[in-house]
């Protein structure tokens, strides 16, 4: 187990907004041997935009960990091309062990598209921060009596939103599609917000949510669950089947999680683990994920499960972007 000395002064102190820009790795972080990391400051790289999921995941961690290590930790914003950019300044950096790639699934589209310079085999996953279910959700006073009766209606035809086409809710809600026996027909809005939203106003007919977005509205009576994209049920919503009850065993997840490049000194990769991993322990990221309706024990995952199921997922991802005739790969 590596041994983290506190620092006295936390160089994080800017706001969730700020942009921060980056210079390439130094000569410093190239040559740094395993027993002296960090050698130079440790960047997270995250494609979306600040505020957003994948940033404010980070930030729930980061100050812990960045009061750990004698070195500072900021954030790099790398947008565009649906995480390229990500990849690509990841490759410019290289295997330098102070780049971490923040992950979505959007990353495994990426690159099963063949739009990345990045393979699955190029990365290495060091630890996964939240794995949160899917849940097929409708308007409160949509008349269903059941998954069953759901299944039915949407055999006869039914919209669906989703935030973007290719994106999660996509290829989730045509697998699931597939193993109903349905063709449902999607409507993209731009955002997980937005979908929900043109959701409550009646512009389609359900949508797939995370349990984080949707759980609170469940609650209130703004939404009706119907069931789990998960392979069981969960302690929030425990009245929910899943879709595996009824044969149709599909699993559709947000995972967020941080990686590096294959080729990073394997002892380099082992502290990340650690640091991250002890952050996340810190009780302002435990009361962040439980205030999601996540269980920290079961969302938190160390490099060997995660890097297993992040090249799972990644199979299914291809598969199902195959399906939809969105990639040649």
């Amino acid at each position: 187990m590596a041994t983290f000395n506190p620092k006295t002064i936390s160089a994080l102190g800017a706001a969730a907004g700020a942009l921060l820009l980056s210079a390439p790795t130094s000569v410093m972080a190239q040559d740094c041997p395993a027993d002296e990391w960090p050698c130079d400051t440790i960047e997270i790289v995250s494609h979306a935009s600040a505020g957003g999921g994948t940033d404010t995941t980070i930030r729930m961690w980061l100050d812990s960990a960045d009061e750990m290590i004698d070195e500072d930790m900021r954030v790099v914003y790398k947008q565009g091309g649906g995480s390229r950019a990500a990849h690509e300044y990841a490759v410019n950096r290289g295997p330098d062990g102070h780049t971490i790639i923040g992950l979505t699934q959007t990353h495994l589209y990426t690159i099963a598209r063949g739009n990345s310079p990045l393979t699955i085999d190029d990365i290495q996953g060091v630890a996964r921060a939240m794995d949160d279910p899917s849940v097929i959700v409708v308007n409160a006073d949509a008349d269903y009596e059941g998954y069953e009766d759901f299944v039915a209606a949407a055999e006869d035809g039914m919209t669906w939103g989703v935030a973007q086409v290719g994106g999660t809710e996509h290829i989730g809600i045509a697998r699931w599609g597939e193993q109903a026996g349905v063709e449902p027909r999607v409507v993209p809005f731009g955002s997980g917000g937005d979908m929900i939203t043109s959701l409550r106003s009646g512009a389609v007919d359900a949508t797939l949510a995370n349990i984080s977005e949707a759980l609170n509205l469940i609650e209130e009576g703004e939404l009706k669950p119907i069931a789990l994209l998960y392979d069981e049920r969960v302690d929030d919503l425990p009245d929910v089947p899943t879709a595996a009850e009824f044969g149709h065993d599909v699993s559709v997840t947000t995972t967020r999680g941080y990686y590096v490049l294959a080729d990073t000194d394997p002892e380099i990769v082992e502290k990340l683990e650690e640091l991250i991993l002890e952050a996340m322990q810190s009780e302002r990221f435990q009361d962040y994920l439980r205030g999601s309706g996540l269980n920290p024990e079961t969302n938190i995952a160390g490099a060997e499960e995660w890097d297993q199921q992040l090249k799972e997922e990644y199979e299914v991802s291809l598969q199902a972007l195959r399906s939809l005739d969105m990639t040649d790969q």
